[in-house]
């Protein structure tokens, strides 16, 4: 990698991005990552769940703003179909079985929770790994304006706890190379 960086520890952050990614990433013989940090994720575009209407009008990301950033991202109306709309809107396509792990994070007083929530339960019903914390009270972003909170500190903790255990297997095979010729991230042998 051009930043110095090594592509065989790569763990994808930043909620949707993050869930869109990996799939591109595969598909092109590109690096595969550790893991995915899908934190208060915007994952379906329908923007129709039970907690979407629940927090409409309240807080500071409801269902206007996944709304208005579903419309920036696909279109207004919803013009965008086929594999672009798969690969932008994550909870329309199929979960795949060869994904990376999805440690996925979200407030369960917030527009996103039942769509993250969803989420993980498709990765599990295609095979794959999800850790889901749904943080009690947690509005979205809630650990940005209070950091030093106990939810705040603990939604932190979790997250360092996750990167670390990616970072501490081996990373998986890349095409073209036997499993013995992985590099060790700690510079072993």
């Amino acid at each position: 990698m051009a930043a110095g960086g090594d592509p065989d520890r790569i763990v994808l952050g930043s909620g949707g991005p993050a869930a869109a990614v990996a799939l591109p990433a595969r598909d092109r013989g590109g690096p595969r990552a550790l893991g995915r940090m899908l934190m208060r994720s915007m994952l379906d575009d329908w923007n129709d769940t039970p907690s979407a209407h629940q927090m409409a009008g309240l807080g500071v990301f409801d269902r206007t703003s996944s709304e208005t950033g579903w419309s920036a991202l696909l279109g207004a109306p919803r013009s965008c179909g086929g594999r672009l709309a798969l690969r932008r809107a994550r909870s329309r396509g199929r979960p795949v079985r060869s994904s990376p792990p999805a440690f996925i994070d979200v407030g369960s007083a917030e527009t996103f929770r039942d769509e993250d929530v969803t989420c993980a339960s498709r990765v599990w019903q295609a095979g794959g790994s999800a850790e889901p914390h749904v943080w009690p009270g947690g509005f979205h972003g809630f650990d940005s304006p209070v950091p030093e909170a106990a939810l705040s500190v603990d939604a932190r903790a979790a997250r360092i706890r996750c990167c670390a255990g990616c970072w501490a297997s081996e990373p998986p095979p890349r095409p073209g190379r036997a499993i013995g010729e992985e590099r060790r991230w700690f510079g072993a042998a």
